[in-house]
């Protein structure tokens, strides 16, 4: 049997999978990484742990079988996620500054004064935030001592993290990316398909530092393990690579992932569309050199509020305990929590939201929280589809689901009720990963789109069993509880 590997470097954890040549999931290996805080607001990450915890969860993956059966590899990162590093030695110049960092909220307000809002939203498909990769290039360049000089002497590179992971793979060899990843840096021309000037050139963002764009199925160069050469043939940003790997190949089908976040996206195909109503339009996976186009609304904090809970609360042991506590009590009576700790993502785009909690009473219990902070899942995806309609004129009739949090049945079944529409589970959950997997063994040449599509198998549907008249009721508290968190923290 030959395999295929799927790297998927996420937000909290590196992980590997084996999949084999038919397409079945065999093996997956998880290792955490530390989440590192300097100041409010500030989010980082270790590259170096990056790198070798992700080396880590491979060897521990690859320990039961030959190198030999190694197909290739598919790599699928969290996006936006930011690394400067130094040409020739390869290490990093700064920590790795998140894509859920808010740090850099003055210069995009810098950017709306100056007039660029539109162009940037006609020329990237985003929004300015703080979220994407531009200014946090920029605040590296300009507050990090030494990169300038670096930069002057052609030493320095930047990458999202697949290109970090390829750089450091390929033996400092190839400095590239993918079209889903560039799209997400707010200097990507995704009408024109390369670097753009006058966003480079306003930001003081020197294109020698940028990667290669190229074809997320594609020769993105050869890891070089242990004597072996294995072609890297498949890259996506994560949310791109679950798109793939639910098979949304035709026009108008949608995805959410539960993950960290909460990400959203609608195939749009080969149309360029811009969203009247807060979303952002971005590249999809390309196998056939002719670029896709998605509509996407990203919710900043969705497992990550659960992680909150269990970390910082500690009111839970597990993620997995919330689902028995939600169904143990009875439905909320207006109690929201908006989960806003990184400010409101799509379809509000506010840098300066924060969480907070409403509707508490003297007889709210620790366990009603915990409910509500569930349920905030499910209505900040409600937030995004009701605007997704909107802009395509789709009434959704089905939302295929997938990332961790999906596995939560009291969740699906709320988030069934709250759309009033089917939502359906796969088998295999770990679509991120599969679409990775995927775009590299359509390189390989080992399957095609049938045979992917072929092998979506869905575990379980949820359907609405709530009446109308409940459904608006409820929303209508939640968009309540939302407009009150507006601009919470003073510009």
């Amino acid at each position: 049997m030959k395999y295929i590997i799927a790297l998927d470097q996420g937000t909290t954890s590196s992980r590997a999978l084996l999949i084999n040549e038919v397409g079945k999931l065999i093996d997956v290996k998880q290792k955490e990484f530390k989440q590192i805080f300097p100041k409010q607001g500030w989010v980082e990450h270790d590259p170096i742990e990056i790198l070798n915890t992700q080396l880590e969860v491979f060897e521990e993956l690859i320990s039961t079988i030959s190198l030999s059966d190694i197909i290739s590899i598919g790599i699928t990162n969290q996006r936006e996620t930011t690394v400067i590093w130094d040409k020739e030695t390869g290490k990093p110049l700064y920590n790795a500054i998140v894509w859920q960092d808010k740090r850099t909220s003055g210069i995009c307000d810098q950017m709306k004064k100056d007039g660029l809002e539109s162009y940037t939203r006609e020329n990237t498909g985003l929004v300015i935030d703080s979220y994407f990769s531009a200014t946090k290039i920029k605040w590296i360049i300009e507050n990090v001592e030494g990169v300038k000089t670096k930069i002057n002497e052609n030493k320095v590179l930047f990458g999202t993290i697949d290109t970090w992971l390829i750089y450091n793979m390929t033996s400092f060899k190839n400095h590239v990316t993918d079209y889903t990843n560039a799209s997400r840096t707010m200097i990507y021309n995704i009408k024109n398909l390369e670097w753009d000037d006058k966003l480079c050139d306003y930001l003081k963002i020197p294109k020698s530092i940028l990667p290669e764009v190229i074809n997320s199925s594609s020769d993105f160069g050869n890891f070089n393990y242990n004597g072996f050469e294995i072609p890297i043939h498949g890259v996506a940003g994560d949310q791109q690579a679950a798109l793939f790997g639910q098979s949304c190949f035709e026009d108008g089908m949608v995805k959410n992932t539960y993950g960290t976040g909460c990400f959203l996206l609608m195939n749009t195909g080969k149309n360029f569309k811009l969203s009247e109503n807060g979303l952002i339009t971005t590249l999809a996976c390309t196998f056939d050199d002719k670029v896709n186009y998605a509509l996407e609304g990203s919710v900043f904090i969705a497992g990550a509020a659960i992680q909150w809970l269990r970390d910082s609360l500690k009111v839970i042991g597990k993620a997995s305990e919330t689902e028995k506590i939600a169904q143990s009590i009875e439905k909320l009576h207006d109690i929201y929590v908006v989960p806003a700790f990184a400010g409101l993502g799509a379809p509000y785009w506010d840098m300066y939201s924060r969480g907070a909690i409403f509707g508490l009473t003297r007889d709210t219990g620790v366990d009603h929280i915990i409910k509500a902070t569930l349920e905030s899942l499910a209505y900040q995806t409600k937030d995004i589809i009701d605007v997704m309609e909107k802009d395509s004129g789709i009434k959704l009739k089905s939302l295929k689901v997938d990332g961790g949090a999906c596995m939560n049945n009291y969740l699906m079944q709320f988030q069934s009720d709250l759309l009033d529409c089917e939502v359906l589970r796969p088998e295999i959950i770990e679509t991120t990963a599969m679409g990775a997997g995927y775009l590299a063994g359509l390189q390989s040449n080992i399957w095609d789109k049938d045979q992917i599509i072929k092998n979506q198998k869905i575990d379980r549907s949820f359907n609405p069993t709530i009446n109308d008249s409940e459904r608006e009721k409820m929303y209508r508290g939640w968009k309540k509880a939302v407009n009150r968190t507006f601009n919470w923290i003073e510009k």
